[in-house]
């Protein structure tokens, strides 16, 4: 299943930045969403002879599929997080997979042309030559090991046995030369894999669109490193498990994308058992996305779209020596300010129901049009609404979340969101939904205190559609509008990240 959004809205695409590209000014990426082939039983160690043979059947598909993204003219290719060597190892069961990769910022090699160099490196030296054979720039992920020497001190951050292991992404350029590494700071369930002592900033150059900027996985929902790559083209493999109605892959990933105004290559595992699957490559202004449903094949998916490239981030640094994301600015044609004429939306019966672990405060939206508003603490989502067909028979909410999410991760969100329960019971609001048959036209707003705030409107079966504008104001009043809505709703929602809080 493969769709293309379209530019919805031209003043949209002109705010947020492509608007003077020229031929030279674009280029092909393609990303490869891979059904991995798993090790049988992760958690009993091998010998490296039997890991190196689980391994090169998956890099055999990676070879394949190199050659497909280079005949339609990629220039540069993402594969995704674990796509090698797979999951849910030990710490001791991993081992015969590792391989120490050299820091390209020390030390300038090319695996391909040098294999000698570096023992035990045989991954490494298939991926150069996978670039260097089909001229384009490759990412992929794979185990690290490095040394790291014990101490006596018991705050020494060196592994009782000597060494580190990380979840790391390689990036190789189109001559096989190793330009970049980076350990995955924020880890999730990971019990083969250390955290780096400090968040790693990893960019690479590139002749055709600049630097990309590289992160993994979990590392997406947190302010290190992904804040503070300062880039706008990023490299995201991920192995996701999606999760309704909130943090579906292609949900979040086009939900980034359009919150950081970045371009960003996001690859998934293909898992049917574990549901994960959903890759894309998103700009501002466009998404070219697969997300497998129930009943398809369950295999592989490449990928392969002309981008345009972004201009270069104007910094703004933060109090807190950050960079802070490049608001998509919009006039919504509402006047939510406290003296303006616009009164206040009437007061609706509010309950409680869990969404996503966490506590929301709800209203439903009963009526064929409305004006609403709900809050959780002081945080408050407003929604102005009206249904294209006045006899749908669907229930849905608007609920409104302030606090922390503390369930398989620990983050500090404000959240609202307009969702279609599961039922036609209030009960039922939050559980996850796929399919929906009601269309809104609709404005959403929320007061947000944060500036991270990542917008998604996600429809039935699995379809993206494009907000056709958002607006954040210089108080971080952010109000998302859209109208005309092609699918039938699952989800509208303003997720943001209050990443200052995290450790409070």
């Amino acid at each position: 299943m493969l769709f293309v959004i379209a530019v919805v809205s031209v003043y949209l695409a002109s705010v947020v930045g492509v608007t003077d590209s020229t031929p030279d000014s674009w280029y092909v990426a393609a990303v490869y969403e891979h059904k991995v082939i798993l090790n049988p039983d992760p958690r009993v160690p091998v010998s490296r002879h039997d890991a190196l043979q689980h391994m090169q059947k998956n890099l055999d598909i990676y070879e394949e599929q190199a050659a497909r993204a280079a005949q339609q003219g990629a220039q540069i290719l993402v594969f995704p997080e674990d796509g090698i060597h797979g999951f849910n190892f030990t710490r001791l069961s991993i081992t015969s997979y590792l391989e120490t990769i050299p820091d390209p910022q020390e030390e300038s090699w090319n695996p391909c042309m040098e294999p000698e160099r570096h023992n035990n490196t045989e991954v490494l030296q298939r991926l150069s030559c996978m670039a260097r054979r089909n001229n384009l720039y490759l990412v992929a992920n794979m185990p690290d090991l490095q040394p790291c020497p014990l101490k006596t001190s018991p705050s020494s951050t060196c592994p009782p046995d000597g060494r580190w292991q990380f979840n790391t992404n390689v990036a190789f350029r189109s001559d096989g030369l190793l330009v970049a590494r980076y350990h995955k700071h924020n880890l999730y369930f990971e019990a083969s894999c250390d955290t780096p002592p400090e968040p790693e900033i990893i960019t690479f150059d590139t002749p055709f669109a600049g630097k990309f900027g590289l992160f993994i996985c979990f590392d997406i929902l947190f302010h290190d490193p992904t804040v503070l790559l300062g880039v706008r083209q990023l490299i995201f493999p991920t192995a996701w498990m999606n999760q309704l109605p909130l943090l579906d892959s292609i949900q979040f990933q086009q939900a980034f994308s359009l919150g950081a105004n970045v371009t960003l290559l996001a690859v998934n595992i293909r898992n049917d058992r574990l549901i994960m699957t959903g890759s894309g490559i998103y700009t501002p202004f466009s998404a070219t996305y697969h997300h497998a449903r129930k009943g398809d094949p369950e295999e592989g998916r490449l990928l392969v779209v002309r981008v345009p490239v972004l201009e270069p981030p104007e910094v703004e640094v933060e109090a807190g020596g950050g960079e802070s994301t490049i608001s998509v600015a919009t006039d919504s044609g509402y006047c939510y300010q406290d003296n303006c004429d616009d009164p206040p939306p009437p007061s609706y019966p509010t309950f409680i129901s869990s969404m996503m672990y966490d506590t929301f405060t709800f209203v439903l939206l009963n009526e064929t049009q409305g004006d609403v508003k709900v809050c959780n603490g002081t945080f408050c989502c407003r929604l102005q609404y009206r249904w294209l067909l006045q006899d749908h028979k669907e229930l849905y909410a608007l609920g409104a979340f302030a606090g922390i999410h503390t369930v398989n991760g620990r983050y500090a969100l404000q959240v609202c969101a307009v969702v279609r329960c599961g039922g036609l019971d209030q009960n039922s609001c939050g559980q996850e939904v796929e399919e929906a048959e009601s269309k809104m036209d609709f404005l959403l707003e929320g007061n947000f205190d944060t500036k991270y705030v990542y917008p998604s409107i996600l429809t039935s079966r699995m379809v993206l559609e494009q907000p056709e504008s958002l607006q954040e104001a210089a108080d971080m009043r952010v109000t998302m509008k859209h109208s005309n809505t092609k699918g039938g709703l699952v989800t509208a929602c303003l997720y943001g990240r209050m990443y200052h809080l995290d450790n409070e």
